[in-house]
């Protein structure tokens, strides 16, 4: 249906950059005459929202973050209702926030609402796409941090409308498209998801002796690890604290008066590592960090995410967030790491924290470190691993890039059809009665 889309027959010349020529037959207005402003205040008590760029403006209850909840001067708060649109602080990056719940919000923000409600559903695809956020770029006012949207100027800017048959058109055909990308894409991330569990399952499988990958088979006999999560291991495995074959070295953020941006320094590393070979690119530096970690090392969280893991591929400044491991003594570099990848998960058993989930560096010693004869096994299951990772990485990678790809393609297309670069009309006829997703905003 989408490869067989035509432009209009005729266009006209906009006489606005970022919306070039338009159909012919379409409108063109300023956008102080499309939209309201709405400036009521007074209503402490209604539920106080937050603005985000891929949920819209949702209730900050709702909100999974750790943003700070303003408790006075409520009433000086702006009124937002179901169905508002909102300029906030970021909406020159990410376009004007649809409002899906009713409440309060910041002050700074500007709230508008169609003054047809008519064009409500077409606006809320205009004020997302690519191109309107282009034209957003153009009434950016003050720098960096203390950037905004000057709406007295916006709102002088030109906007193409198309005919309100038209707009139900292209909200239907936008509602449907969208709606079997979005299907597309979740298949890709359950697969994402699936392929993750695999490599957990692989690694905990070979480094905790549940099967001898030199042979595919179970080992001939095991004995009682003596660590209830933990289970049988092989009988000639050894098993005892991590603290005893590694050196542990927990992170210590510097002082602010060392730290700097990246790279003015050594690369400091606050936390957050994750799974696989790494080229950080850390954004801050310091030039006395009070811990160190080396290349090779093991960089594990222990803080929120608790258990991200790393390697780390040259030396770092560590922050409190992190812990480095130095295998020794029986335990092999490259064993090690998969070793942590699998017992990690030990940790979240342990983990506490009124504000985030944290451990310390004596709670990642105690775990159990399992020790197949170095350098023989430790090495097969190293070879073994290293192979069957990359193998899974490859494919995850390029599931990755199937969803950018997609959502490359629906960021296009919805530019595309709310700029009239091509008609949907006839592909929106074609749709049956009810599609999923119609009428509904982005």
């Amino acid at each position: 249906m989408v490869a067989d889309l035509k432009p209009y027959p005729a266009y006209k010349d906009s006489g606005v950059a970022w919306l070039g020529d338009v159909p012919e037959h379409w409108e063109l207005r300023r956008t102080k005459t499309l939209l309201s402003e709405r400036s009521e205040k007074g209503c402490p008590n209604k539920p106080l929202l937050a603005a985000t760029q891929f949920k819209g403006v949702v209730r900050k209850e709702h909100y999974a973050n750790r943003t700070v909840l303003a408790m006075k001067d409520l009433h000086l708060l702006k009124v937002v209702h179901s169905g508002d649109f909102v300029i906030s602080l970021r909406s020159f990056q990410g376009g004007i926030e649809y409002a899906r719940d009713s409440g309060i919000i910041s002050p700074a923000y500007t709230i508008l609402y169609p003054a047809e409600r008519s064009h409500h559903a077409y606006l809320s695809y205009l004020f997302k796409s690519k191109a309107y956020i282009t034209n957003l770029s153009l009434f950016v006012t003050g720098i960096r941090q203390g950037q905004n949207i000057d709406y007295a100027r916006l709102a002088r800017s030109i906007l193409a409308l198309p005919p309100l048959p038209e707009q139900t058109a292209i909200v239907r055909f936008l509602g449907h498209a969208t709606g079997q990308i979005d299907r597309y894409i979740r298949v890709k991330q359950k697969m994402i998801e699936l392929l993750g569990e695999q490599k957990q399952v692989l690694v905990n499988d070979a480094v905790t002796g549940r099967v001898d990958v030199r042979t595919g088979q179970p080992y001939p006999a095991y004995k009682d690890s003596g660590v209830a999560w933990l289970g049988d291991v092989p009988r000639h495995w050894e098993v005892k604290r991590l603290k005893f074959s590694a050196h542990l070295n927990a992170g210590q953020s510097p002082s602010s008066e060392v730290v700097s941006e990246y790279p003015n320094g050594l690369p400091f590393l606050q936390g957050n590592a994750e799974f696989g070979p790494i080229s950080p690119a850390p954004r801050l530096a310091c030039d006395e960090a009070a811990k160190r970690a080396y290349a090779g090392d093991i960089l594990l969280s222990i803080r929120a995410p608790v258990g991200a893991i790393n390697i780390a591929d040259q030396t770092y400044g560590i922050g409190r967030g992190l812990c480095a491991i130095q295998p020794s003594q029986g335990l092999e570099g490259r064993f090690a790491y998969y070793l942590l990848f699998s017992i990690r998960l030990g940790l979240h058993r342990i983990a506490t924290g009124s504000t985030y989930d944290a451990v310390t560096a004596s709670d990642v010693g105690n775990l159990p470190a399992i020790l197949p004869p170095p350098p023989t096994e430790q090495t097969a299951i190293v070879e073994y691993l290293d192979k069957a990772i990359a193998a899974i990485a490859a494919a995850i990678d390029r599931t990755r890039r199937q969803i950018e790809l997609m959502e490359e393609y629906r960021t296009r297309l919805i530019s595309d059809v709310v700029t009239g670069k091509i008609d949907v009309r006839e592909a929106a006829a074609e749709l049956p009665e009810r599609s999923e997703k119609a009428e509904s905003t982005p």
